[in-house]
């Protein structure tokens, strides 16, 4: 039973924290691709148990990859897009994310306490392109993405509050003239409701302790992040690469004794196998 459970929310953690983190900018809108993409890949991942933690856990993950370049839908590594709310420079997507689970006897900082269930979030982002058009190869993008946030422990799925997280998003398709080699750069704050912040942050007097007293967090400034990603395609290969820091300094949850590192860092590297194509194609930034 333990091992279905893992394998359960290693396929959530696949689609919901993979999907962000690897995400890296699209081909130029003037060449044309595959309508749909049909792959697999691993990545590696160092991820923190929570963002403050001060202990990391390392990944290794399959996760399935697929895009679609519909009229109405797309599908692709960062988004699902719902082509009725979108122009030239505006865009209503959906936008995913999610958090791997923590094991409270394997944290210090959490010893004695319950353990986290892994979470995913889903909501409405908007994008606005303030930079760049469909003929050029850059673009800078203001994305205002807000998610509820769900825990589940795959008998009962809990809703846990909201985040805000509006990023300025830079995208290079060519960061080295001929090369193929795709940056992404994105930087932003992130928001938090009291639920949110408390399912993560909070110290219920039933477990407090004399160097874990009783805590319970506001909502409101929850920290902000710097995300770094590279990709490279090769063939019917996809190599990408991120770093993403995130920063607790003067976030409304910094007093609590769960918060033992004022920075984070994520890293990981992916391999994207992509196995089957359809023969009718699309432009790639339909």
């Amino acid at each position: 039973m333990r091992l279905s459970r893992n394998r359960r929310w290693m396929f959530l953690l696949g689609l919901t924290v993979l999907i962000p983190a690897f995400s890296v900018p699209a081909t130029a809108a003037s060449e044309e691709k595959p309508l749909w993409e049909l792959g697999a890949g691993l990545a590696a991942l160092q991820l923190p148990d929570y963002r403050g933690s001060d202990e990391n856990r390392f990944y290794l993950l399959p996760y399935p990859y697929f895009i679609y370049r519909g009229d109405l839908l797309k599908v692709d590594r960062e988004h699902i897009s719902g082509r009725l709310f979108r122009n030239r420079d505006v865009q209503l997507d959906v936008s995913l994310y999610g958090q791997v689970p923590v094991k409270s006897s394997d944290n210090d900082a959490r010893r004695g306490m319950p353990d986290l269930d892994p979470t995913f979030e889903i909501g409405p982002s908007l994008e606005i392109t303030l930079l760049g058009g469909s003929q050029d190869k850059y673009k800078l993008k203001l994305n205002l993405p807000t998610r509820a946030v769900f825990s589940t422990d795959f008998s009962s799925v809990h809703h846990e509050g909201w985040v805000f997280s509006p990023r300025l998003a830079l995208e290079d398709y060519d960061i080295i003239a001929g090369s193929g080699l795709k940056l992404g750069i994105s930087a932003g704050p992130l928001f938090a409701d009291q639920g949110y912040n408390n399912y993560y942050y909070a110290v219920d007097p039933a477990y407090a302790t004399a160097s874990r007293p009783s805590y319970s967090a506001g909502g409101g400034y929850s920290g902000s992040s710097f995300t770094l990603s590279l990709s490279k395609e090769y063939k019917q290969l996809e190599v990408t690469a991120f770093f993403s820091f995130h920063f607790l300094r003067g976030a409304v949850i910094e007093d609590s004794q769960l918060v033992k590192a004022s920075y984070s860092v994520m890293s990981g590297i992916a391999v994207s196998w992509i196995f089957l194509k359809s023969e009718k194609s699309a432009p790639a930034d339909r």
